[in-house]
Order: structure tokens, then C-alpha cells, then sequence
């Protein structure tokens, strides 16, 4: 079982076989039968994609401007990926009626293939379920929750300083990872659980004071997305083999507390998130885990609505998170394309009080000299990249140590920030001052 749930989705062996089956599928789909001509064909070839092209779009305009379903437009490449399953249930209707059982039931098998083909390469292009495991989450149900041994025991030495620190034991080659549900003592807020990574300096008996980088995942999404879709385990293991099994703590947060659900990452008529992630959660962190105390060494992370949220943080509390890295972040928390639906949602109508909370508006109004932020956004993602320039921008001249960079092959997808992650950390190390 082991070997199914670690074949790849996005690459190797199956992908080429959906390319070749979908292939072959549409090939047989357009070809011309003995009941219609080649003229006639041709049409229903014409007409087909034409309705997959319009049904695509009036889909998209409807759940971004009519039922707000997400606040920004779905890529280019995963609409154009949309419209030949659509043009493949076109075709095969259009041949129902003068055909047998036999080209009716292998009709159904090609529309069936070709649509298996548009889903691998929406998933290619999202990065999200790179393998059986991830899609069926059989990996991250077997992640332990955190154990007694592994949290700050009151009465206990404080962690030594990192600075200097060599291990007095061995340790192991790699971090682990653990769940652990972070209450909303202060804010209310029900979420669901967070995962932890453990650099293995973490398990050294003289346990290092270390570095903490909180993450946010993509929404719709959840923090399990970060396992998958960002490889966190890998890159943050790949980190800490560089500086002698030394890396930060990882929290990856769930600030929505369910899948479909936005909370904006802000106290507001929705929910308390801001409050639950500037103090719920950094108060968890201080007296659950043998961490740094010192919040230079803190660092607030995530992709997308994630990166937009960790920029939240990064400019409303600079005390408790001085560096940010921000994968693809949206100009503004947003519910809706439209801004007014997410004004009215979360501040009744107050757009004063909306526009007070906004990154933008933050840091036209305040100067961050001790804090830092790393932009990135895939080259393939135009609309991500102009935000990119205006976010880094406006930090810059609000006094942030800016680095912004265009993640090679990318889109707006988990490529980005797994991508982009090794010059990411590289950003904070230098920040924490930890040498190759």
C-alpha cells in the first residue's frame, strides 16, 4: 500500500498515461463515423469547443461575481483546462442519437478519459495533491498529536541561547512532525488542529532557544495543505541539514476554522481572528514549546489569503512578528471580488473601519525599521505579480528590509511557495543571523 500512496499525481507515469489516454479519447471523440460526414463533423467539432469556451465562462463570472465563491479570478491555465471536458460532454451528446450501444458506452469512456486528463493537469497546475497520499490525506491522518515529552514542562530549564548552541547528543537526521489543537481562550475561535514541524535540534538534550515561523494555508484550504501541496517537511528537513539540524519550530495555523470559511485574519462582525492569532496563538506557542523568547527571531508566513494574512500580522503587531514571507498575497483580506460584499460582511457597511485594517492602509500610516518581508509570486501569475510590486513597495517606504522575487514556472498555485520556500528561509536565516 505504501507504494500506491507514494505515486506521484503531478508528474511520471501518470501523468503521461492521462495525456495519452486523453489523447486518444478526443481523437476518437472528433473523429468522423459513418452516420455523419466530415463537414458535419468538423461543426460539431467547431460547436462543441464554442460551448465548452461559453459554459466555462458564464461558470467562472458566476462564481466570482454572482455567488462570490472566491474573491479573486480563477487562473487562466485552469479555465483553459476546463473547456475541453466540457467540449467532450458536448461532443458525446451530440453523438447519442445515431449511435449504437457500443459507440454510445465507448463515447462515455473517451468523455470520461478526457475529462480524467483536464483534472490531472488542474491538479498538475495547482500542486496541491502531488501523490495518492496526499490526495487521499492518508499521510497526515498519521500524524501523532503532541506528546507531553516534546512541550515546556513548567519548572523546567529554560532552552539555552541558539547563539554558540552545539548539540551534547546526537541527533536524528530529520525533524518529526505533530498536531496539536491551539484553543481560543482569548478570541473564541474554534479551529481546527495545527501542525507542528520539530527541527531535530528540537530533540537535543541541551534543547536550543529556536526560531519560530508561523504559517497560514490558501482558502478555500486548511493547514494540511502546507504538508502537501508546500513540502514543508522536506524543505524545512533540507534547512536544518545546512545548519547542523537547526531550523524554526513550524506552527501551521488554521485561522478559519473550516475549509469553505474566511475570516478576513481580522476582529470583525465574522470572527476575532486577529485576535486569536496575535495572542492565542503566540501565547500557545510561548508556553507549550521550547522556543526563542525573543520575537526578532519570530516569523509570520503563508500563501495566498495565508500570505495576505501573514502580512496582516506582520504590520498590525511588528512586536510579536518582525519578518514575513508572503507567497502570492492578495492586496487586501477580501470575501469577494467585489470589495463592498466583504466591507458589508465584516464591518457592516463601515468602509472606514475596513479600510483601517488593510496592510496598505497600516503601513501608509506607520514605519517598521526593525521589521523585514519577503514577496514572491509565480511569473506565470500577472495579476499576483502587480500586487507583488505594490506590496513591496509600499514596505520598503514604510521602512521594512524588502527582498521580492518571480518564482521560475509558477502560476498561482502551491508551486510557488514550495518553490520559492529554500530562498525564502534563506531570507530569515540571515535575519536570525544562522550561517550555512
Amino acid at each position: 500500500m505504501d507504494f500506491v500512496a507514494d505515486v506521484r499525481l503531478t508528474d511520471g507515469p501518470v501523468l503521461w498515461a492521462a495525456w495519452i489516454l486523453g489523447a486518444a479519447a478526443a481523437l476518437y471523440l472528433t473523429w468522423p463515423t459513418p452516420a455523419l460526414s466530415t463537414r458535419r463533423s468538423l461543426v460539431n467539432v467547431v460547436s462543441s469547443v464554442i460551448a465548452g469556451a461559453v459554459v466555462v465562462a458564464i461558470v467562472h463570472w458566476a462564481l466570482i461575481d454572482y455567488f462570490s465563491t472566491f474573491p479573486e479570478n480563477i487562473p487562466l491555465e485552469v479555465l483553459t483546462w476546463c473547456v475541453p471536458a466540457v467540449a467532450a460532454l458536448v461532443l458525446m451528446l451530440l453523438r447519442l442519437p445515431r449511435s449504437s450501444w457500443r459507440q454510445r458506452s465507448l463515447g462515455l469512456v473517451a468523455f470520461v478519459l478526457v475529462g480524467l486528463l483536464c483534472t490531472v493537469q488542474v491538479n498538475a497546475y495547482f500542486g496541491l495533491n502531488r501523490t495518492v497520499s496526499d490526495l487521499m490525506g492518508t499521510a497526515v491522518a498519521r500524524i501523532s498529536t503532541l506528546e507531553p515529552a516534546l512541550t515546556h514542562q513548567p519548572g523546567a530549564a529554560a532552552a539555552v541561547p541558539l547563539n554558540g548552541w552545539q548539540p551534547s547528543s546526537e541527533l536524528p537526521k530529520e525533524g518529526a512532525l505533530r498536531k496539536a489543537n491551539i484553543p481560543g481562550t482569548a478570541s473564541g475561535l474554534s479551529t481546527r488542529d495545527a501542525y507542528l514541524y520539530l527541527p531535530p535540534a528540537y530533540f537535543a538534550a541541551n534543547r536550543p532557544a529556536l526560531p519560530v515561523l508561523l504559517l497560514f494555508s490558501g482558502q478555500p484550504g486548511g493547514p494540511a495543505d502546507w504538508l502537501s501541496g508546500g513540502a514543508l517537511r522536506a524543505h524545512m528537513d533540507d534547512f536544518a541539514a545546512a545548519h547542523g539540524g537547526v531550523a524554526p519550530v513550524v506552527v501551521v495555523a488554521d485561522p478559519n476554522g473550516s475549509q469553505q470559511a474566511n475570516t478576513l485574519c481580522l476582529d470583525s462582525r465574522i470572527a476575532h481572528a486577529d485576535t486569536y492569532l496575535s495572542k492565542d496563538v503566540p501565547a500557545w506557542i510561548a508556553n507549550t514549546l521550547d522556543v526563542s523568547p525573543d520575537h526578532r527571531h519570530w516569523a509570520v508566513g503563508g500563501f495566498s489569503f495565508g500570505a495576505t494574512c501573514a502580512l496582516q500580522m506582520g504590520t498590525r503587531h511588528p512586536d510579536v512578528y518582525r519578518s514575513v514571507l508572503a507567497f502570492s498575497s492578495e492586496l487586501e483580506p477580501a470575501l469577494a471580488k467585489e470589495r463592498q460584499k466583504t466591507v458589508d460582511a465584516s464591518f457592516p457597511g463601515d468602509t472606514a473601519a475596513f479600510d483601517r485594517q488593510t496592510p496598505l492602509a497600516v503601513m501608509a500610516k506607520s514605519h517598521f525599521d526593525s521589521s523585514a518581508a519577503y514577496f514572491a509570486a509565480g511569473e506565470r501569475d500577472p495579476e499576483f505579480i502587480g500586487y507583488m510590486k505594490t506590496l513591496s513597495d509600499a514596505a520598503q517606504k514604510a521602512g521594512f528590509r524588502v527582498e521580492s522575487k518571480r518564482v521560475q514556472f509558477a502560476g498561482h498555485s502551491w508551486d510557488t511557495p514550495s518553490k520559492g520556500m529554500a530562498d525564502g528561509l534563506a531570507f530569515l536565516a540571515d535575519r536570525w543571523g544562522l550561517k550555512t
